[in-house]
């Protein structure tokens, strides 16, 4: 259910975005490999062909398969961004898409921007995800802003 959902997670893919759609092979690594019923998350933000795209994973009622600590699963909107951030800084344009989609679902789904919009590795710290160049202190500020 969407009233369920009380927290957005921020991902990054850890692969280079090819400028090619790399949401299908990420859905089907999660399903082949990972053995999970879709992809893991339910938006993903891409550039292909030179823009920047808004992709549908999972349906925002279906619970996810990224975060297992802290049932944030079932209780947040997972987003993934394909690139590595650990590399590289996230494109303006990649940044600006991010921060539009997650603010307009914060205000759709009445989710608090400013304590409820988490990276990853705020729930499984041995990780990296969204990544050690991705500024969540400045992402949840962008956020705000919009």
């Amino acid at each position: 259910m969407l009233t369920d959902k009380t927290h957005i997670v921020i991902h990054h893919s850890l692969t280079k975005d090819s400028d090619t759609v790399s949401w299908g092979a990420i859905r089907k690594f999660h399903i082949e490999t990972q053995k999970w019923k879709d992809i893991g998350y339910h938006f993903g933000i891409e550039i292909i062909n030179g823009e920047v795209e808004i992709l549908l994973g999972r349906m925002m009622h279906e619970t996810a398969a990224a975060v297992k600590e802290q049932n944030m699963n079932k209780k947040g909107i997972h987003i993934c961004i394909v690139g590595n951030f650990d590399i590289m800084e996230v494109p303006k344009p990649v940044w600006d898409k991010t921060v539009t989609l997650t603010a307009f679902l914060c205000d759709f789904l009445k989710i608090p921007a400013s304590t409820n919009i988490k990276s990853h590795n705020f729930y499984a710290p041995y990780k990296s995800c969204p990544g050690s160049k991705f500024d969540m202190k400045k992402f949840v500020a962008d956020v705000l802003t919009t």
